[in-house]
C-alpha cells in the first residue's frame, strides 16, 4: 500500500511504549501492531484525533504517502 504510518518514529522520539501509547489512546497493542505493521485498512477519525492529541502532532505526521 501507497500509506505508510509512521508510529514507530514518533513513539521512539517520544519514548514511549506500545503498550503505554495503546492505553492512552483507548486501543488494543494487537490494534496498534496492526497501525504499525501497514496492515490497517482504515483509520477512525476519532482513533486518528485521539492519536495526534497523545503523541502532539498532526495527521501529516503520522500518515505518508509513497508511490508505489
Amino acid at each position: 500500500m501507497a500509506i505508510r504510518v509512521m508510529i514507530d518514529a514518533l513513539l521512539a522520539e517520544r519514548g514511549m511504549s506500545v503498550g503505554e501509547f495503546a492505553e492512552k489512546i483507548g486501543i488494543t497493542s494487537a490494534n496498534v501492531a496492526v497501525l504499525k505493521n501497514g496492515r490497517a485498512r482504515a483509520v477512525r477519525f476519532s482513533t486518528l484525533d485521539a492519536i495526534c492529541r497523545v503523541l502532539d502532532c498532526q495527521p501529516g505526521e503520522i500518515l505518508l504517502w509513497e508511490d508505489d
